[in-house]
């Protein structure tokens, strides 16, 4: 409201002019809700593991789901078809080769059946997960990474270079590590990164890799050039204790979970290039949970969900101030212990699904799906919620990032159709090719005849299950049952589309003639 002065004769009278503004900030996110799954599209039974580590816990693909569980003697984590809901088997085959117990596994982005784990027992070790699935407990891993003198709480894979694994322990090492060697066990890293002083709590990569954000268990946040281990900026500010730390995409800052000087949870924007003070604060509640952030680049939405809550947070993020805009919260009366993600890549985007979580549900043993959901009227693809993502193709090699090359990721369209998946049929083959595809390229003798007589059908990436041998137990059986389900579901999905396409095309075309007549 301004106020103006008119003189009327000798009295000056004040007029008061209403001066508009927006009263709410305009998104297309603003009515974004959590949906949780039914009872019987969650899985049910999962001994989820008691470890007091405030890790994610819980690893999620497009094809399996892996939770750390509770383990008599040793570590081990259980691995299911992303299909396979319902009651778990008490008794079903777990991935179970380290000594003492699994504190975080991650799946590598650039292949779906390959998947690290650290241990108290001081080691990382990278799995093969065959193709339709566990179906006998796996103990030999495919690499073993020994180098920490202590145990290893963190491992994260590079974001867009492949065979680059980063693992941190209670040594306070950060170590890199390259897989495309021929060695089983690897004992001498890349590159030791020694700029901590206490136990790293995070790590995060920025959008192409070349920049390394930790949070330390003394406070303080650091950006490290990751190739050199160089220490490029140090936060030092004691009214924000960090906990966990995440890069927001191509924003160039750096959003910090953590406490207040007065022990309330709260989040913090940061300059990536300057860690001096915040750029953005706000305390949240007086809880006692750790805050886990995630952010999604392609809708620019953050979500924060606390360890031991039954709520998220979630908002969205602009790169001017104030920076950070709340929008709603999900709330749910079943506390979480820890959360997966699905990659964009794995989305419904027919239901208009823009983020997955996998909620870990101890008090229930429980681990329960819930969709952020945009609410559309259209069952038609929505472009302008699905831009361009990253994909599943690494963009540089090992050696080519160690000789210094950066690149951002590999973009995927999530148009159903559009962008065939590429995943890894086989752990140690090229992307998106089955063993014997693989094979023939790797130039194994095969005569003319049977390469006429057994012709391998593609789609997909996926060779046609005509040409697979029979499953030979009953969980092969149930695997490939799975398989066939999520199949079925895919070209429904795709069918659908191209029906709306159709239609889409029938109504143009009416109009031109119905143009052409007038």
């Amino acid at each position: 409201m301004t106020v103006c002065y008119e003189l009327c004769g000798t009295l000056t009278s004040p007029v008061y002019k209403m001066t508009w503004r927006p009263q709410y900030r305009s998104s297309k996110y603003r009515h974004v809700f959590g949906k949780p799954a039914t009872k019987e599209n969650c899985y049910d039974g999962v001994p989820i593991t008691s470890s007091v580590h405030d890790n994610h816990l819980c690893a999620v693909n497009p094809r399996f789901i892996a939770v750390i569980t509770e383990c008599a003697g040793g570590g081990a984590f259980l691995v299911l078809s992303i299909n396979h809901t319902g009651k778990v088997d008490p008794h079903h085959p777990k991935v179970s080769g380290h000594r003492s117990n699994v504190l975080d596994i991650k799946w590598n982005p650039f292949n779906d059946f390959s998947i690290a784990s650290c241990s108290e027992d001081t080691t990382v070790k990278i799995w093969d997960i065959p193709e339709h699935g566990v179906v006998k407990n796996i103990t030999v891993p495919w690499k073993e990474l020994q180098g920490h003198s202590r145990r290893v709480g963190l491992i994260e894979w590079h974001p867009t270079a492949n065979n680059i694994i980063f693992s941190t322990g209670y040594d306070y090492q950060v170590l890199v590590w390259k897989l495309d060697v021929p060695e089983q066990v690897i004992k001498n890293p890349v590159r030791s990164i020694s700029v901590h002083s206490d136990v790293v709590l995070s790590m995060s990569f920025n959008t192409d890799g070349s920049r390394l954000a930790t949070s330390c268990k003394d406070k303080k946040i650091r950006v490290i050039d990751p190739r050199s281990g160089v220490l490029l900026q140090e936060s030092n500010c004691k009214t924000h204790k960090a906990s966990k730390v995440l890069f927001l995409g191509n924003l160039k800052m750096l959003l910090s979970t953590g406490n207040s000087h007065w022990n309330h949870r709260q989040i913090a924007l940061w300059d990536q290039e300057d860690l001096s003070q915040s750029s953005y604060s706000e305390n949240l509640d007086g809880s006692s949970g750790v805050l886990f952030p995630f952010y999604d680049p392609d809708t620019h939405m953050l979500y924060i969900a606390g360890k031991g809550d039954g709520n998220i947070r979630y908002y969205e993020i602009s790169p001017e101030k104030p920076y950070v805009h709340y929008l709603t919260e999900y709330r749910s009366l079943l506390p979480q212990k820890g959360m997966g993600v699905m990659p964009k890549r794995g989305l419904d985007v027919c239901s208009c699904e823009i983020f997955r979580f996998y909620k870990l549900v101890t008090t229930k043993s429980l681990v329960e799906p819930l969709s952020m959901i945009v609410p559309r009227r259209s069952e038609s693809y929505q472009e302008d919620i699905y831009p361009m993502t990253a994909g599943n193709r690494a963009a540089v090699t090992a050696e080519q990032w160690i000789a210094g090359l950066d690149k951002g990721p590999v973009m995927m369209s999530l148009r159903p159709g559009s962008e065939l998946d590429s995943s890894a049929e086989h752990p140690r083959g090229q992307p998106g090719l089955s063993p014997l595809i693989q094979e023939r390229l790797d130039g194994s003798p095969t005569s003319t005849d049977e390469d006429s007589s057994s012709t391998s059908h593609v789609s997909n990436g996926q060779l046609d299950s005509t040409h697979c041998s029979p499953p030979g137990t009953e969980n092969e059986l149930r695997q490939v049952f799975y398989k066939q389900q999520e199949d079925i579901r895919r070209l429904k999905e795709q069918l659908h589309q191209k029906d709306v396409r159709i239609k889409q095309l029938e109504l143009e075309i009416k109009n031109v003639r119905n143009s052409e007549r007038s």
